[in-house]
């Protein structure tokens, strides 16, 4: 038996085809992906599964005592609370098992209810339900995790381990995964990756990671157009079969339609045609009408333009032995690149490793502590991470686009904001929408529509694939490659990475930042490992070690009050970087744009203000740093 069904599901949203007649079940030990466009209702699929909400028709039905564990979408709070703690949250169905046991041993039972207890024993048995505290114990060890660390003092990627650790404890015998890597690094993914794949249990998960997708899956269900179709292998399986089953879906529709149209026109003759018309084949007639009109037509493939400027000179940044530091923290150091007109680099790096300090350098936002920086001419840089704030969350996806006007110009033509949406996916009726009813996804598509209608020649793209469903993130990296601009990129989508960049730049242990041909993969092949920042113990170390320094430092002549601020500038750059991580993970939240306007604005500002806070503390560090240093010579 399965351990759990779907049988003729149906649902609906108001006038959105969700689920329509679908089947589907899940064996143990397989390791299910379930893929679609955003919308389509594949976070929708797992609730069904979870019971927060209920098919409007169908059956589902679960193998007795089915324990079922989710790895949300949404990182966990950063909370005042011990790793441990959090991690035995996750027990909660085991000991709901336990005290069930607790109360029928005490009970008067019959052969009937006897049975009923010894089958309890047998789940509680199969969970290794009767030593709890080890089981948290064991898993806390097997993960790695600080479990005397509150969850406050981790990092977005330590939290999301933590929550794996939670939906695991309970060693579920289905774990559900909805978009388990967005926002992770690569060291993290790999690690959930490794992790996703030892698991001995059933897995059902949702992804855009087409590397992580291809690693796990070992069966793949689509959801489309309300159809779940089951597709037996890996992804590069299900590309080369799906492939062949559109092709045959459109000839049959086409011959369908055909004859469908040889029909029409014989109900359509004369007088004596209609008097001796064969009453079968009208009613075969009506038949087929009915049948196309229930046809569900497959959706518009995404169609992105890019709007390129004049070309730039022939040299576009080029950087000598360039250094910047974060008071002793040196987070790029004698780095030299030069990049000219038309190279596509990519930038690897684990989460708060300095990707963003770099990019910010290579623009010139950011002055070198050391080495020398100089832009090319004719520059016109289009920067991607810098427009999620520029959207307005009240107004429509076409007046966000359109900046208020109803036809926008490409290629020196005018072109009417809703058709250029079309492209990136947006019906008439979704452009007229306001931003912040829309999807993370969806909230993409318009920074990235947004971002494309500018003419630009050095597109800077951070993260531009969150939440993007595969097919549209396919089509954005068809085009990208067609670009004969300049790209830099920042992901952790390693097949992104593979399949448009021509070098990459990597954030390497021991601070070193190098340049390499080829993509992710070329990289990878070559032994070299991701420089780590945010691993609580490396971070405990370095805590000690700057204390130890701290004593050790002879006498200086610092005035006393400024020596008392240098004393104090660590703990208040760590707090207030600590302030800017929990803002990040709130915002970086799939629901964050669906709060209250004001609410999403002031904690923009506050981010912002936060941000500017800091690079004004570390500055501040770096010139006290100095002066002492001054002093000691």
């Amino acid at each position: 038996m399965p351990l759990l069904r779907f049988d003729d599901i149906c649902l609906e949203f108001g006038d959105q085809l969700i689920l329509r007649d679908a089947e589907f079940s899940i064996e143990s030990g397989e390791r299910v992906c379930l893929i679609g466009r955003n919308g389509a209702g594949k976070s929708t699929t797992l609730k069904l599964i979870t019971g927060q909400i209920e098919a409007d028709r169908g059956e589902i039905t679960a193998r007795q005592g089915l324990i079922v564990s989710q790895l949300e979408q949404t990182l966990p709070d950063a909370m005042d609370k011990l790793v441990s703690d959090v991690i035995r949250e996750g027990l909660t169905q085991i000991e709901a098992l336990l005290e069930e046991y607790a109360y029928k041993s005490k009970l008067d039972l019959d052969k009937h209810g006897l049975r009923e207890l010894e089958e309890l024993h047998s789940r509680i048995d199969a969970h290794d339900g009767w030593h709890l505290e080890q089981r948290v114990e064991t898993t806390i060890t097997e993960l790695n995790l600080p479990a005397d660390k509150k969850m406050d003092e981790l990092s977005g990627g330590w939290r999301r381990r933590v929550a794996l650790a939670k939906a695991l404890v309970q060693k579920p015998d289905l774990l559900l995964l909805d978009e388990p890597t967005n926002h992770l690094d690569i060291a993290t993914i790999k690690w959930l990756e490794d992790k996703v794949f030892s698991y001995p249990g059933a897995v059902l998960f949702i992804t855009h990671d087409r590397a992580f997708l291809q690693r796990l899956a070992t069966r793949i269900v689509e959801i489309d157009r309300g159809r779940l179709t089951s597709w037996p292998g890996d992804y590069a399986n299900f590309l080369r079969r799906k492939e062949k089953t559109l092709e045959d879906e459109s000839v049959a529709e086409e011959k369908f339609d055909k004859r469908l149209a040889e029909e029409e026109a014989w109900v359509r003759q004369g007088i004596k045609a209609r008097r001796t018309r064969n009453e079968g084949r009208v009613r075969a007639l009506m038949k087929m009408r009915e049948e196309r009109a229930e046809r569900i037509n497959r959706e518009a493939t995404a169609r992105i333009h890019i709007e390129e400027a004049e070309q730039s000179g022939r040299k576009v940044i080029r950087a000598r032995n360039v250094s910047y530091a974060y008071g002793d923290e040196q987070v790029i150091k004698d780095f030299s690149i030069k990049i000219m007109r038309g190279d596509r680099i990519g930038l690897i790096g684990n989460n708060g490793v300095g990707k963003t300090t770099l990019l910010r350098l290579l623009l010139g936002e950011l002055q070198p502590q050391s080495g020398t920086l100089k832009l090319g001419t004719g520059l016109e840089v289009g920067y991607f991470d810098q427009l999620r704030q520029e959207l307005d969350l009240e107004k429509s996806v076409a007046y966000n686009v359109g900046e208020g006007r109803t036809y926008i110009n490409l290629n020196g033509k005018d072109r009417h904001v809703v058709g250029y949406l079309k492209g990136f996916l947006f019906s008439p009726k979704r452009s007229a929408m306001p931003v912040k009813a829309l999807s993370g996804g969806e909230r993409n598509r318009v920074i990235l529509a947004k971002l494309f209608t500018r003419p630009a020649n050095l597109l800077v793209l951070d993260e531009p694939t969150n939440d993007l469903d595969i097919e549209t993130l396919e089509v954005l990296e068809q085009r990208l490659c067609e670009y004969t601009g300049t790209l830099i990129i920042v992901s952790h989508d390693r097949d992104f990475l593979d399949n448009v960049v021509t070098s990459t730049i990597v954030f390497e242990e021991d601070g070193k930042v190098q340049e390499y041909v080829g993509g992710y993969t070329d990289w990878a092949r070559r032994g070299h490992q991701l420089a780590v920042t945010d691993n609580p113990y490396e971070i405990e170390r370095k805590k000690r070690e700057a204390v130890e320094r701290r004593k050790n430092r002879p006498q200086n002549k610092l005035s006393y009050k400024d020596q008392r601020e240098l004393d104090s500038l660590p703990a208040e750059i760590e707090q207030i970087e600590s302030n800017i991580s929990a803002l990040q993970e709130t915002i970086a939240a799939p629901d964050f744009y669906a709060e209250d306007a004001e609410l999403v604005q002031a904690r923009l500002h506050e981010l912002s203000a936060a941000e500017s806070l800091l690079e004004q503390r570390i500055e501040r560090w770096g010139e006290l740093e100095t002066l002492q240093e001054s002093f000691l010579k």
